[in-house]
């Protein structure tokens, strides 16, 4: 009886074979690399969805504010034409003063009231609320992006602010390359990346500033609107020495206490005050309220 040499008893090993060991392996490393991409694009999407997510709560907040602005506007034009007076176009609180004044109902106003700061957004968390990061590792958090439309404000037509410079958006500052002057009118999309550009300016802007100066989430948001509100410019050694030394030997508080700016076009504004207040507070106590509504809530009661 012969044997038949290509079936091997039950319980043999199988012979070497260097061929079929190259191909298995060949084989091994291309499903590693299919998992490799596969985890890739899983990441990739989730960032793009994070990100997606984020530009939302931008457009939202910004719609928002656009909101709250036109139903103040009608609220000031209709308590104006009852009481035969004009309101400051700088602050709230007299518009509603004028409102509450009498029991007479103003058709004119009404849209719901602004409401202020998103409390829902106010409740996001990251790491670096518990633990302090280099810069780098850190971005505008969503609640500091609500904060900061709340702040400058949304408008589609190019204006001069405080200090005469054209202005746009969400406190854009026009630059020659966006072919705009004052009177021109954007769309939503075109505020929302000039928002977006400038808000990553000013994280670059902070990143240089603090170098590896280990930073809360809030202090960091703190920062960046500093930059944001002031230009990288004026927090340079030679405009902010005393913030640069602070940064320098780690001393907190004393970042802290060079967070103020009231100034613009040489004139104190009322405006800067509350912000450089919220900004202190954002950077010493994590909170990101308007004090406007704090102020105001303790007025009425």
């Amino acid at each position: 009886m012969t044997t038949n040499n290509k079936t091997r008893p039950p319980g043999s090993a199988r012979p070497a074979d260097p061929a079929r060991d190259r191909v298995r392996r060949l084989l091994l490393e291309m499903d590693a690399e299919l998992a490799d991409t596969a985890k890739a694009r899983k990441a990739e999407q989730a960032q793009r969805g994070a990100s997606e997510r984020g530009r939302d709560l931008l457009r939202n907040k910004i719609r928002e504010v656009r909101s709250g602005e036109s139903d103040l506007e009608r609220a000031r034009r209709a308590a104006s034409k009852t009481y035969n007076t004009r309101s400051s176009r700088s602050t709230k609180r007299a518009a509603v003063a004028l409102l509450t004044a009498s029991a007479v109902a103003l058709p004119a106003f009404t849209g719901p009231q602004y409401s202020g700061f998103d409390k829902a957004v106010a409740t996001q968390t990251v790491d670096a609320e518990r633990y302090r990061q280099i810069a780098s590792n850190l971005t505008a958090s969503d609640k500091f992006k609500a904060a900061l439309v709340e702040e400058e404000g949304v408008r589609y037509t190019v204006y001069r602010d405080v200090a005469g410079y054209p202005t746009v958006g969400v406190g854009h500052l026009v630059e020659p390359g966006d072919g705009l002057r004052v009177g021109d009118r954007i769309s939503e999309e075109q505020a929302l990346k000039f928002l977006e550009g400038d808000l990553a300016e000013a994280e670059a802007g902070v990143r240089d500033l603090v170098k590896d100066l280990p930073l809360y989430q809030h202090e960091f948001d703190a920062l960046v609107d500093l930059v944001y509100n002031v230009g990288s410019g004026n927090v340079s050694p030679e405009q902010s020495p005393r913030l640069n030394m602070a940064i320098a030997s780690g001393d907190y508080d004393g970042i802290a206490a060079e967070l103020e700016y009231h100034y613009a076009g040489g004139q104190k504004a009322n405006g800067l005050v509350y912000r450089s207040e919220r900004r202190a507070n954002i950077f010493q106590d994590a909170a990101y309220e308007n004090p406007r509504e704090a102020e105001q809530g303790n007025s009425i009661a």
